[in-house]
């Protein structure tokens, strides 16, 4: 099988990248199935019912969370009748869950949520809640288990591939909103630390700028904003699966200023140290 998926669709720009070209890579990547991080989806902060059913029609199959996941109100409800997760290592009687198994090309696929905990809401150890539902999921058969970490810090996620890199398919990062150039396949699994934003690409982790540098200069809040018009990208890590190994991974960086548009495509050689 193969999958995509999108790091943090941040706002309007980034919903309105997703519909402008998905569509376009399912088809031109031969896509079986497409995951995407919803929790910046809708003006920066959380996911709305009127931009969930936009991005599932724009082809996205489900959507993984992270600390912005309670951001709207009414996601409570969308947790138990979309295809949404929210990290797995929220405490017990949260809404929702943190791991949904699809069919996909004949196999089963498990899409995994995990949060990691500096910076973070309060949430139990994701490394102990991944070894868990991981070996659950081997238990019932299920060999093709895809993670969304969504974490600050980059030794935690680095730290999730060297624990599970022979029990998982892939691992990939959110939440920074900054891609790495870490790309690779390391004993079967795919790993990339950060996928990186999709959204605006010409100001501060996709918000406009003035907010954030003011906090730098002066320690003061302020209202964090996505503007109505930017620079924009679509960022997308491409993962070929084979019996919950994963046998190819690519980048893929959608860039667009009005009618204008580049893609490039990173490839990877494989690393099965």
């Amino acid at each position: 099988m193969k999958i995509g998926f999108i790091g943090d669709i941040v706002g309007r720009p980034g919903r309105g990248m997703v519909r402008r070209y998905l569509q376009e890579l399912r088809e031109s990547e031969s896509l079986d199935f497409v995951i995407a991080n919803y929790e910046n989806a809708s003006h920066g902060f959380g996911l709305t019912e009127k931009n969930a059913k936009e991005l599932f029609k724009a082809g996205i199959d489900v959507m993984t969370g992270g600390n912005h996941t309670w951001d709207k109100k009414e996601i409570n409800g969308l947790l138990e009748t979309m295809p949404l997760l929210r990290p797995i290592n929220y405490p017990e009687g949260v809404p929702g869950r943190g791991v949904r198994i699809f069919e996909v090309c004949n196999e089963r696929l498990a899409v995994v949520n995990i949060m990691g905990y500096f910076g973070m809401p309060m949430c139990e150890n994701p490394f102990i809640a991944a070894n868990h539902i991981v070996d659950v999921l081997h238990s019932e058969g299920v060999k093709n288990i895809f993670i969304d970490i969504h974490a600050e810090a980059t030794s935690e996620k680095r730290a999730l591939l060297m624990m599970l890199r022979q029990k998982v398919s892939a691992i990939v990062g959110t939440h920074t909103h900054v891609g790495t150039d870490d790309l690779v396949i390391d004993s079967g699994c795919a790993y990339l630390t950060d996928v990186g934003l999709t959204g605006c690409r010409d100001n501060v982790i996709g918000m406009d700028s003035k907010v954030p540098i003011e906090r730098f200069l002066t320690g003061l809040p302020g209202r964090f904003d996505v503007p109505d018009k930017c620079k924009g990208i679509l960022q997308m890590v491409v993962m070929e699966l084979k019996d919950g190994r994963a046998v190819d991974a690519y980048k893929i960086r959608v860039y667009s200023e009005g009618d204008k548009e580049v893609v490039l495509k990173a490839r990877i050689e494989h690393n099965d140290g």
